[in-house]
């Protein structure tokens, strides 16, 4: 199976050009900074996260759920600005895809991530995510979560693109594993290095999944 000719790059978000939006590393964080119980948070975090991802609540009805069950000692806002402010470019990688899509315009790029609404808009936003992508799938938008197969056929029916046409980057195996079960030519981003070697071999000689799955395997 050849990696080309690709139409269209579908990448994930958090853990390959931005760090995760909400993940555990900075809940914990929260925890020690706002001094309430990690464990406790995480029991509700689990139970509510996967609707506030899908767009079914807001995020100040998952904080009510999760932070604001009590009586605290730290106002909302300053919550929430902490939260948002857990989001960070991850190196190299953003700024080098700008500037490939810039040098390849007859790819298209559409993000397929997981995100609760706020903080999707955010990080858009912030890190003016619009020069990379032409489009996004944000689970928030579409009510859909990977590895919902629904949100990869909803991303290649908006691109109308055949499975084989697509070239998928995401930092989750399961996710990697996921995609390919639909056809669609899937690779496990683990370095800035590595992605971007296969990008930059895309207009070159035709080059085959199987060169990549000996370190890509699900």
């Amino acid at each position: 199976m050849e990696l080309t000719p690709i139409k269209f790059l579908f990448l994930d978000v958090g853990g390959v050009l931005l760090t995760n939006g909400w993940g555990h590393e900075s809940r914990q964080r929260a925890a020690e900074t706002f001094g309430f119980d990690y464990s406790e948070m995480d029991v509700l975090h689990d139970f509510i996260f996967d609707t506030y991802e899908m767009g079914r609540i807001t995020l100040d009805e998952y904080l009510n759920t999760v932070i604001f069950n009590k009586p605290r000692d730290f106002t909302r806002e300053d919550f929430k600005s902490f939260m948002f402010a857990q989001s960070l470019e991850l190196p190299q990688m953003l700024e080098w895809l700008v500037e490939w899509k810039k040098a390849n315009p007859h790819i298209r790029i559409m993000s397929i991530n997981n995100e609760g609404r706020e903080l999707n808009e955010y990080r858009i936003k912030k890190f003016k995510l619009h020069r990379c992508f032409d489009a996004f799938i944000s689970s928030c938008e579409v009510g859909m979560r990977k590895p919902d197969p629904g949100i990869f056929r909803l991303a290649m029916g908006l691109a109308q693109v055949r499975p084989e046409e697509c070239l998928y980057f995401d930092d989750r195996l399961m996710l990697v594993g996921a995609a390919r079960r639909l056809g669609i030519q899937a690779l496990h981003h683990q370095t800035f290095e590595a992605t971007k070697a296969i990008l930059e071999k895309l207009n070159q000689e035709p080059i085959n999944l199987h060169e990549f799955n000996g370190r890509n395997e699900v």
